[in-house]
């Protein structure tokens, strides 16, 4: 049984995207399936289809696949309350685009904002990936500051720039950066007794300089949204700690874009605060996994289906 105290909610970024997400939520749940429909109208196509049917290719493109992504967290949290009731856990957090999903779920955006500024998003940064080609890889067995040393390291050599994006867990972090600097990271991660050095498959720099005009942009379309005081604490992926207010919130989600997304620290933070329960609230079980990794006494729970939901 969950207790409000200790539980924290967790919405999962970009990499959870799978066709036929959220369609059995949908099928079994009133109020996720009404979450599919609203955001069908504010976005004028059928998002439903693309999450239930694909194609795949379609649905992983980053334009889609971050609305994709918020909808479904969005539809499980709604689909988790018809079923608990009145429930707030003690905090919130997300990965990187799971933070806009955060957001919603504690009501300092509303949905009919959120989903057309993540759409943004995604768009700013596939054209940002096209304008400044560059990639990301995970780096497994080596920790974050060790990364941190040898990107610079990397970034001297080349000429170009990589840096850490994401602190997932312990080792596993994913540096992110231009084609040259990148490869010549992975090399020298190798050589320094990284157990793997796996490019992914992604065409866009996510989490790096590479996405310095995305975050001007997008600085523009956060400034049109109003942002109220978070219900609930909202622990932020640049600094690892609650966003005070909305102006805080307004300075985090451009500056995300290019800083690294501090998902260990952030996890840490929230169990000092008591949190033993993670409730994963989306596609797949990514941030489960990666609990396992940050503190094996913590307990995570993913929350995508009507079996999950449940057992629940």
């Amino acid at each position: 049984m969950l207790t409000p105290a200790t539980t924290a909610f967790v919405f999962p970024g970009q990499g959870s995207q799978v066709v036929g997400m959220g369609r059995a939520l949908a099928e079994t749940s009133p109020a996720a399936r009404a979450v599919f429909e609203e955001a069908d109208d504010i976005l004028k196509f059928k998002l439903s289809a693309l999450c239930w049917d694909g194609p795949e290719e379609t649905l992983t493109d980053t334009i889609n696949a971050q609305p994709a992504l918020y909808v479904c967290g969005i539809a499980a949290l709604r689909a988790l309350e018809e079923k608990l009731g009145e429930f707030k856990p003690a905090c919130v957090a997300g990965h990187s685009l799971g933070e806009l999903t955060a957001l919603t779920a504690v009501g300092s955006m509303e949905f009919e904002d959120g989903l057309p500024l993540v759409r943004e998003r995604g768009r700013l940064m596939k054209a940002a990936g096209e304008e400044n080609p560059g990639g990301m890889a995970a780096i497994l067995n080596l920790d974050a500051s060790a990364l941190v040393e040898l990107c610079a390291e990397a970034s001297a050599a080349t000429g170009g720039v990589v840096q850490v994006a994401n602190d997932n867990c312990p080792g596993q972090v994913v540096i992110s950066g231009s084609t040259a600097a990148l490869e010549k990271a992975m090399e020298i991660a190798k050589a320094r007794g990284a157990k793997r050095a796996l490019r992914l498959p992604v065409s866009i720099a996510a989490h790096s300089p590479l996405m310095k005009d995305a975050a001007a942009k997008f600085k523009v379309a956060v400034d049109a949204i109003p942002f109220i005081f978070p219900a609930l604490p909202v622990v932020g992926n640049v600094g690892a700690q609650p966003l005070a207010d909305a102006s805080a919130i307004r300075a985090e989600l451009p500056a995300q874009l290019t800083s690294p997304v501090r998902w260990t620290e952030s996890v840490r933070y929230m169990i000092s605060l008591g949190v033993t329960t993670f409730v994963e609230l989306g596609s797949k079980d990514v941030l489960t996994g990666l609990l396992k990794r940050i503190d094996s006494n913590a307990k995570g729970i993913a929350v995508g289906t009507p079996e999950a939901l449940s057992a629940l």
